[in-house]
């Protein structure tokens, strides 16, 4: 008899193992956020504040995105526009630094007070973990597999009864099967006239400078950077997206600095068109090449300017759909180019002395991503995927012609396109795809274009990979407006689940009912 029941005990305890370590895998929630960016990271504290179980999940190792990530210098258009606890956010910058509120900060002091925002709640956060795999039954999200970064194998699946997507790619809007674009529209598409291939004067080369490596020679090649492509009529659609690049934090304080040195994989040649540039037009001073933005304690903000500069035009085509190695490669293309911009400006001894000199007079900041080697680990995603959901904000929104009765929050910034190719027209070097037209008061964002089509997916808010063409994301992308989507996504998201319906169909007055009371 004992000989029957030993076995059998063993058994019950192996299997209860077993389970225990299947649920170990197995996360259950109210809501799960992907992306840990800035809008992430407020969505879910939203979330939390309103009862719900939450985690956020994110595949890097950053947290805060851009808002943490060098962008210091913060695009605002109108403080009006700007509410609820993303004003708040700007408050506790300046609480930091002794005023009422702050708009332009260090990154370590925007990490403090997101992590103030996680602490308060409790806010679990996954990082480093990639989207493996998308479940769904029928229209809804059922399960996300997930696996860490140096793993093969998925690590752990999390189920919720509402996903939102905080990521700037939106990786988990398309693996739900959400209609999506890449790049920019026709102006046919919605009847826009600022969408397409714009040739404009912003950010543009003077008509004298020659693309090819010798001047005049055509065999010889085109300078590193420029496309061979042919401009197309204004106004063409296409699949490129505008230039992404680092919004750089340097110091010149000796105290706190690392000198600039040479960086791997620096090649000189990149920056041949540069030293072109500088020669021909004799402008030797080094901040028209780029915004040079002051922060507090003697950083920067640094951003690109002029027809070279910090934006690598062209090289990231392939990011939006590509897999996390392969955005890896663009991301390390892009911090080698920027490191070594920064090192041609202080040591190519072609650049003139002046420019030279003033260039080393700044270095990267000690007390700055010290685990990043004191180099933001964020590259500037100024545009990926952009989903197309049940409204689709145009330029026509934002200049107020169109005005949605479901607003989930306001922008006013200019609609704002960088570059999106380096082409030859006329013999000429040309930059084409900057588009800056401002001059409009704030303008409502349309709930349903955070929310996809009810025929492919209900229960799924995307608050910065939303539905908008191109010219109109390039005003709403700006961060103190996605960190309002993420708050009002995360209301939404609550609202569903109490209420036991589809995202489409929360009330827009039960919503601003909820951000009322967030006011500040």
């Amino acid at each position: 008899m004992k000989k029957q029941i030993i076995p059998a005990v063993v058994l019950m305890l192996f299997s209860f193992l077993l389970s225990c370590k299947t649920d170990d895998k197995l996360k259950n929630y109210d809501i799960c956020i992907y992306g840990g960016t800035a809008s992430g990271v407020i969505a879910a504290y939203t979330a939390k504040k309103l009862g719900n179980s939450v985690i956020v999940i994110e595949p890097s190792n950053h947290i805060g995105g851009m808002t943490t990530g060098g962008l210091g210098q913060t695009d605002i258009g109108n403080k009006s526009a700007i509410t609820g606890l993303s004003r708040n956010f700007y408050q506790r910058i300046g609480k930091y630094y002794g005023v009422d509120e702050q708009w332009t900060f260090e990154p370590r002091v925007a990490s403090r007070v997101l992590n103030d925002y996680i602490n308060e709640v409790g806010l679990e956060i996954i990082k480093n973990a990639i989207l493996v795999k998308t479940s769904k039954r029928g229209k809804s999200i059922r399960s996300l597999q997930f696996r860490y970064k140096n793993s093969s194998e998925p690590d752990f699946t999390v189920k919720a009864k509402v996903f939102i997507d905080c990521s700037y790619e939106g990786d988990l809007m398309a693996q739900a099967g959400v209609s999506f674009t890449v790049g920019r529209e026709s102006n046919e598409t919605y009847n826009e006239t600022l969408n397409g291939v714009q040739l404009r004067q912003y950010h543009q080369f003077p008509d004298s400078i020659d693309p090819y490596r010798i001047k005049g020679d055509q065999s010889s090649g085109f300078l590193w950077g420029i496309s061979g492509e042919t401009l197309q009529p204004t106004g063409t659609g296409d699949k490129k997206v505008q230039a992404y690049n680092f919004r750089i934090c340097l110091t010149d304080s000796v105290e706190n600095m690392i000198p600039v040195t040479r960086p791997e994989g620096y090649d000189s040649t990149r920056y041949d068109l540069l030293l072109r540039l500088i020669r021909d037009t004799e402008n030797t001073n080094l901040y028209s090449y780029f915004i040079w933005s002051k922060m507090p304690f003697r950083k920067t903000d640094i951003n690109n300017r002029g027809a070279f500069s910090t934006d690598m035009i062209g090289e990231n085509y392939d990011y939006p759909e590509g897999d996390y190695n392969l955005r890896q490669e663009i991301i390390k293309k892009h911090v080698e180019y920027t490191k070594g911009l920064l090192y041609f400006f202080g040591y190519d001894t072609r650049v003139p002395e002046k420019m030279r000199l003033e260039m080393l007079k700044w270095g990267y900041p000690k007390d700055e991503y010290t685990d990043n080697d004191h180099f933001t680990p964020q590259l500037y995603i100024r545009e990926a995927r952009r989903m197309i959901g049940e409204y689709v904000m145009t330029e026509h929104n934002c200049l107020g012609k169109l005005t949605p009765e479901d607003p989930a929050g306001l922008a006013a910034y200019t609609m704002d396109s960088h570059n999106c190719q380096r082409i030859v027209v006329n013999g000429m070097v040309k930059n084409e795809g900057d588009v800056q037209v401002g001059g409009f008061p704030p303008y409502p964002i349309s709930y349903r274009s955070l929310t996809p089509k009810k025929s492919e997916c209900t229960n799924l808010l995307v608050p910065v990979c939303l539905s908008a063409s191109h010219i109109a994301y390039g005003s709403i992308r700006m961060e103190p407006v996605f960190m309002v989507l993420g708050q009002s996504s995360a209301v939404a998201a609550s609202l569903a689940i109490s209420s036991g319906t589809k995202v489409q169909d929360v009330k827009n007055e039960k919503l601003q009912k909820v951000l009322d009371e967030w006011k500040y």
